[in-house]
């Protein structure tokens, strides 16, 4: 069937943060001003519906009337395979997936089971801020092999300073973010396979997050660093059914791990969480279903960053984007403006009416950008955009 992902959904009174959290969107820091014209584009969560297959698998589960305890069938993890090895070529055992109910409480889980306080675990700034988040609140101290950012906003790896860090007999975890966010980086095969084998010489684990792996580009191409790797004992990799079919609130993070002693280390240390049937109908019919709506769902993707790269080329030149390879978040770099990154905020946030992340939310490295996730309907961009460009074209 054909999807009009232009079609505008009403989420006010449904529970979103984004629609209906204005008070705890003001108390995170994020904004000064929320109220009814407010545009909120600052979470990756869209505002478009979902497959048509999946509601079908919904309401049969609503239905039935009864909702208890729950387990995992065996149809639950055959559609993890397929998935997997239909879009990635990638060849997942039953027993190594364990499911979680948070990719955020997936990755404390990982910082706790396999560190101690005060060991050190590798990130590459600017990177999504729970990252920064589980290894602070755990007390591990946080080592930054930061993104280089060359003169045409493309992030490269900088090696020669992982491998100091990695070498480190303190060193012990490496959390990577696979396609990266929010630069949109997606890592080749080359580069996928040097980060494994230096973490392999020097006994660090890699934690990979690959929820965004989905939601790429028509031209691009992910692997899973998983697959790449010469032997995939030292890398435990985060899926989710959340990000690519919009599914957050079912809560459903699926961790791979193919070393039988990590899987029964994360386990115990994770505890027993059970399924909504809710989760279990969802993941079912997205990873069997649900093809057709994500390939229509990236051609939109894809079509409204294009509009966004050409509004910002003719309305807003100063402002430096490029296409990510994967996830629909876009990096802006406004320090061509030569404003603060406060005056830039309030520009934005306060008269613009429009809620984005500040950069400095992804450390320091993006104090001056500003992070924009776009999976809703375009003419909601559009008009975002138009209110941006209005207050900055005294400039």
């Amino acid at each position: 069937m054909k999807y009009n992902f232009d079609e505008t959904v009403n989420r006010r009174g449904t529970y979103s943060i984004k629609w209906d959290g204005g008070d705890m969107i003001k108390k995170m820091g994020l904004t000064d001003r929320y109220d009814e014209e407010t545009i909120p584009l600052f979470t990756a969560d869209m505002d478009l519906p979902v497959p048509q297959p999946l509601i079908d698998a919904l309401h049969k589960t609503v239905d039935h009337r009864i909702f208890g305890y729950s387990i995992f069938p065996a149809e639950y993890f055959e559609a993890i395979q397929h998935w997997f090895k239909k879009r990635h070529d990638w060849d997942i055992k039953k027993e190594e997936i364990i499911y979680s109910p948070g990719t955020v409480h997936a990755l404390n889980i990982a910082v706790r089971a396999y560190t101690n306080p005060g060991e050190g675990i590798i990130i590459q700034r600017p990177v999504y801020p729970p990252f920064t988040a589980a290894i602070k609140a755990n007390d591990r101290e946080l080592l930054n092999n930061a993104l280089t950012c060359d003169e045409e906003g493309y992030y490269h790896i900088d090696f020669e300073d992982f491998e100091e860090k990695a070498k480190d007999d303190n060193t012990k975890m490496f959390i990577l973010c696979n396609p990266h966010n929010p630069t949109g980086r997606i890592f080749t095969k080359e580069e996928l396979r040097k980060l494994s084998d230096i973490c392999a010489k020097h006994n660090v684990l890699i934690v990979a997050d690959e929820i965004h792996g989905d939601l790429i580009r028509q031209n691009q191409t992910f692997i899973p660093i998983a697959k790449v790797a010469e032997n995939a004992d030292h890398i435990i990799t985060f899926t989710a059914i959340n990000k690519t079919f919009n599914l957050a609130g079912l809560h459903c993070t699926n961790v791979i791990i193919s070393n039988p002693k990590h899987r029964t280390t994360f386990s115990r240390v994770m505890g027993n969480h059970l399924p909504s049937p809710f989760t279990v109908s969802a993941l079912i019919s997205v990873y069997h279903d649900g093809e057709e709506w994500l390939e229509q769902l990236k051609d939109y993707i894809d079509g409204t960053m294009e509009w966004v790269v050409q509004f910002l080329a003719e309305n807003m030149p100063k402002v430096k984007v490029r296409i990510p390879e994967g996830t629909y978040i876009m990096w802006m770099d406004f320090s061509g403006y030569g404003l603060t990154p406060e005056e830039v905020h309030d520009r934005i946030y306060n008269k613009a009416n429009v809620i984005l992340e500040d950069g400095k939310m992804f450390g320091e490295e993006g104090s001056d950008y500003q992070r924009i996730c776009i999976p809703s309907p375009r003419p909601m961009i559009k008009e975002a955009f138009e209110r941006i460009a209005k207050e900055f074209s005294d400039m």
